[in-house]
């Protein structure tokens, strides 16, 4: 007999908790690059089992906020300057091409949704105090939306290997007002380029988009280690 569907329910939710507070720990930098992840302690700081944990991991895993060893130990990721640099190179291709797949293939629907998403990122941005989980969360739909009209499966496959979240999030904390308006005019001025079905001018401010994230990561990088 196989599991009820309010077990099963039950399980999700823990792990999907699990999922969250852990990714959280690292992201705020409470669980460092290289540090251990010890599942019966994990299970205890997050109040689930051991298996939603290990679920929990194996996503993580997946999306490259954590490595496993040959002996099956866990740790928080470590990238060196020369890894996120090849990261970046390679996201600048594949979302410039994204984006110029996306300005011949989006529909009007697709469109109106990533004007919405710059509106709601205006808001976010230009309030007294910029709100950037807020700017973190539409960024990340803004670029799936993009994927999603750029219609390709080999496309999606790749470039979701390559957006790491923990480097996009620390590169979005260390903007100030002024570059969240400038990457908030990019986004904007991306979906114009939609708009009018220029795919040129699309993939060729996604390209300045992305090459000015990294500069702003590596900069912010080097100043925290003169610190």
């Amino acid at each position: 007999m196989g599991a009820s569907p309010w077990l099963i329910g039950t399980m999700s939710k823990a792990s999907e908790r699990a999922y969250e507070q852990i990714r959280d720990l690292i992201l705020s930098g409470a669980l460092k690059p290289g540090s251990q992840l010890k599942e019966e302690e994990l299970a205890a700081s997050c109040g689930v089992s051991r298996t939603p944990v290990r679920d929990a991991m194996s996503r993580l895993e997946n999306e490259l906020f954590i490595y496993r060893t040959e002996s099956q130990r866990s740790f928080v990721n470590e990238w060196s300057p020369t890894d996120v640099e090849e990261v970046f190179t390679l996201r600048t291709m594949l979302e410039s091409h994204a984006a110029g797949r996306a300005a011949q293939r989006a529909t009007a629907e697709i469109v109106v949704r990533l004007q919405e998403n710059s509106a709601a990122m205006a808001l976010a941005v230009h309030r007294p105090v910029p709100d950037v989980d807020a700017f973190l969360r539409l960024n990340r739909e803004y670029h799936a939306t993009i994927l999603e009209a750029a219609a390709s499966d080999r496309l999606a496959l790749m470039l979701n290997r390559l957006v790491l979240q923990p480097i996009v999030h620390r590169t979005a904390l260390r903007y100030d007002r002024g570059q969240l308006e400038r990457s908030l005019a990019e986004h904007e001025e991306i979906v114009a380029a939609i708009a009018k079905r220029d795919p040129d001018w699309a993939s060729a401010v996604m390209t300045s988009h992305i090459r000015r994230a990294y500069h702003v990561y590596a900069e912010s990088k080097e100043a925290s280690e003169r610190t």
